[in-house]
């Protein structure tokens, strides 16, 4: 749980370095305390141990990936109430449906337009 006037977490679950510079330098420009995890598994960990208030999770990681990794925070009593992001380069219809039932709440396509990654951070994290 959040404290009042604390700054909102959101966890970055994002292999590629520079993603990861580009991301959460944007985010902290936007008032935010970032968490990085660079592979499934370090996300799991991390999520069940920070309860960020917003997770960006990337589909293709090391050890679990981004399908496993959203299925089973969306199955932890601590972390199923979370907002998951998914964000990544696999577009197709077949990923968009995958990542829909396992429990993302949103979808955005890399590369993406900060303008639109900006709006869906707000949409779910109110600042």
């Amino acid at each position: 749980m959040t404290i009042p006037g604390a700054k909102k977490k959101i966890l970055v679950i994002e292999d590629e370095p520079d993603i990861q510079i580009l991301v959460t330098h944007r985010l902290s420009a936007m008032g935010y305390e970032t968490l990085v995890a660079s592979d499934g598994q370090a996300g799991l960990t991390m999520a069940r141990k920070e309860v960020p208030d917003l997770i960006l999770l990337d589909l293709m990681l090391p050890k679990i990936d981004g399908f496993k990794v959203c299925r089973m925070l969306k199955f932890d009593k601590t972390c199923e109430n979370i907002p998951i992001i998914v964000f990544s380069s696999r577009c197709s219809e077949a990923d968009r449906k995958l990542v829909e039932q396992v429990g993302a709440n949103a979808f955005l396509a890399k590369p993406f337009e900060w303008e639109t990654f900006t709006a869906l951070i707000k949409k779910f994290v109110l600042s």
